[in-house]
């Protein structure tokens, strides 16, 4: 038998603000470049990506989730922007479980 664990970050309903560096980075990356660069990453991964948050409206983002400074490991598409531990604050909005796959 499997179980899902949920991170204690991901809120339980609606969406919360966390903070970027602390309980995991970010790869932004809009629209069109964004649905490509998760197809290919679906394709690498057996159809496993790992936690992605898509936004439905406006400029169409997608978030790619990794773990706490490995942002700037691996090499993204020009226009994608690492979000981790920075200088200043960063925030990316998560949303409730079901929008989030976690193995």
């Amino acid at each position: 038998m499997t179980t899902e664990r949920t991170p204690d970050w991901v809120p339980a309903s609606g969406l919360q603000l966390r903070l970027t560096g602390v309980h995991f980075d970010a790869i932004r990356v809009r629209g069109v470049r964004g649905e490509a660069v998760l197809h290919h990453l679906a394709t690498l991964t057996e159809g496993d990506p790992g936690p992605v948050i898509r936004e439905v409206s406006g400029g169409r983002w997608n978030y790619f989730l990794l773990a706490p400074g490995t942002s700037k490991d691996f090499d993204w598409p020009p226009g994608a922007t690492c979000l981790g531990p920075a200088a200043r604050d960063q925030y990316v909005g998560v949303p409730r479980r079901t929008a989030i796959p976690f193995p």
